[in-house]
């Protein structure tokens, strides 16, 4: 279905698995908070939690939704504004989801996708990590002790990075009213320099070779055959 087909709109407290399998076309936006599996499975569509307009906390420094948040989804969007559990977007493999803070083992066996936090993480976070890029905002300066560094190497970000990183964080403040994705674009040429890359090494390599290959113009056959290479070390 084309993007937006389909508009849920939801109020309260959602149970467990909100959004579970959700294909592309369909949007479900949630003023109020869930419990754990937002997103599971997610297959191409696009989530929005945040609080209800009559909330009177701050949302980014409050937890509105659980543990486990975009588990295996495999395309799609996900957005919430405040902070949520543990193990978010673990074995994630296509979606892009962008909030505000997380628990422990962020990014755990992630595969692919796109990751950006606008927070504090938690600790072993890219634990496991194979394929996919996280941002994470290093406010604070805790991102060095926080991140696993077994599989991953944490970069600072290209000029393609910032124009990608920026775009999502425009759809974030858009789709979610975030305060935070607001007074980060609002200082963007500052703000940009606090945001650290979470690039898979092995990950890393294999663009790496896809780029040469392209650049040479080597046969399809022979750029797979590289990229095997590559993935073995």
């Amino acid at each position: 279905m084309p993007d937006g087909t389909i508009t849920i709109n939801f109020t309260g407290s959602a149970g467990q698995s909100l959004g579970a399998f959700v294909p592309k076309g369909v949007d479900i936006r949630l003023s109020g908070d869930a419990n754990d599996y937002v997103g599971k499975g997610l297959s191409g569509g696009r989530l929005v939690i945040r609080p209800d307009a009559s909330a009177r906390f701050v949302a980014e420094d409050q937890v509105i939704a659980g543990n486990v948040i975009g588990y295996g989804a495999t395309g799609g969007e996900i957005f919430i504004r405040g902070v949520v559990g543990e193990r978010f977007c673990v074995r994630n493999s296509g979606a892009t989801a962008v909030v505000e803070g997380v628990g422990d083992h962020g990014c755990e066996y992630m595969t692919g996708g796109t990751v950006v936090v606008l927070g504090a993480i938690g600790r072993n976070f890219g634990a496991g990590m194979s394929g996919g890029i996280a941002y994470l905002y290093d406010r604070d300066g805790d991102v060095d002790r926080c991140v696993n560094p077994e599989m991953v190497a944490i970069e600072t970000l290209s000029d393609t990075d910032r124009e990608q990183l920026k775009a999502i964080i425009e759809r974030h403040r858009d789709f979610t009213g975030s305060q935070s994705a607001e007074r980060v674009l609002a200082s963007w040429s500052v703000e940009v320099s606090k945001f650290r890359k979470i690039m898979p090494t092995d990950y890393r390599r294999v663009l790496e070779v896809l780029e040469m290959a392209e650049r040479e113009g080597v046969s399809e056959s022979e750029a797979i055959d590289r990229v095997m290479e590559a993935a073995r070390g």
